[in-house]
């Protein structure tokens, strides 16, 4: 089998239906794999993809690499072969990603001599739902009294994104991206895309989100999705300065919800930032959500 970049055309909302219908039988378990970020990155990712024998491959490229991802779809040793191939001809230095430890297991038992390796800045980090809901225990005591200054102070109410509330989310973009000089760092520009983007084609991207308003004001936002059958995962979480703990407020509501239906959250990885990789720490994960890749 033989596979080139002809095969691969970019990822548009009108390939949802069948991206969902290959992940209803074959469940993602990282959030680099949605849709939701395929698309909603795609102005940074560049990401395309290739239809073959029932499996999804992906291949993102920004101004720094490219990469292909392992098939999503049924074990297919000779697929794998031309995506592996087709990888190492680009001569990128980490030319395949793997976002599943069960498939990395049957890759590394078909290619004993390649090395994979993990890349722990893209671990996500993944929480039992009720445990980011109540917060229990000495554990989250920290926590939770910061969440009850902050509701005695700001008295915040919580609502669902909707068509309704879109132009308030607009102007909470601009205010955030003003707090934090999206101007200066081209992945947060990116990043205020992404979400826009998310907000311009909600409907078809079956997300949910809430807002929290204080004093009248939405200045605290999330976006999530269903990830697989036991796990929700949080997209985007933001918030403004004006009433200190609404990052911790807006985890814990977030989670209420989604423990009514999932088992687990998945709050994506801190991308090697030393400031997020603490904050998702003292959350206590119940798990990582690996990624690996080939080294040549």
């Amino acid at each position: 089998m033989h596979l080139t970049l002809t095969d691969f055309k970019p990822i548009t909302i009108e390939d949802k239906p069948l991206f969902d219908s290959v992940y209803l039988k074959y469940p993602v378990c990282h959030s680099e794999n949605t849709f939701c970020t395929l698309f909603c990155w795609q102005n940074y990712g560049h990401y395309s993809f290739a239809h073959i024998r029932d499996s999804i491959i992906i291949r993102g490229s920004t101004k720094d690499y490219t990469s292909y991802r392992a098939p999503i779809g049924p074990r297919d040793p000779e697929l794998l072969d031309a995506v592996l191939t087709l990888a190492i001809q680009s001569g990128e230095k980490k030319p395949l990603l793997i976002f599943d430890t069960g498939q990395l297991e049957w890759i590394q038992g078909l290619y004993p001599d390649r090395l994979f390796l993990p890349d722990r800045d893209f671990f996500d980090y993944v929480y039992l739902s009720h445990n980011l809901s109540t917060l229990p225990g000495k554990q989250y005591v920290t926590i939770r009294k910061q969440i009850n200054r902050f509701e005695k102070k700001c008295q915040p109410e919580t609502e669902y994104l909707s068509s309704r509330n879109q132009e308030e989310i607009k102007e909470f973009l601009v205010a955030w991206c003003q707090w934090r000089e999206c101007d200066k760092y081209e992945i947060l520009l990116h990043e205020k895309e992404a979400i826009t983007c998310a907000m311009q084609h909600w409907s078809t991207l079956g997300l949910q989100g809430i807002a929290i308003r204080t004093r009248g004001i939405i200045t605290g936002i999330a976006i999530f999705e269903e990830l697989n059958e036991t796990t929700a995962v949080v997209h985007f979480e933001k918030g403004l300065p004006d009433c200190e703990g609404i990052y911790k407020k807006i985890n814990q509501k977030t989670a209420e919800i989604l423990s009514l239906r999932y088992t687990y959250i998945n709050r994506e990885s801190d991308m090697g930032m030393k400031g997020l990789k603490e904050a998702k720490k003292r959350y206590y994960p119940h798990h990582m959500a690996e990624m690996f890749y080939l080294q040549l």
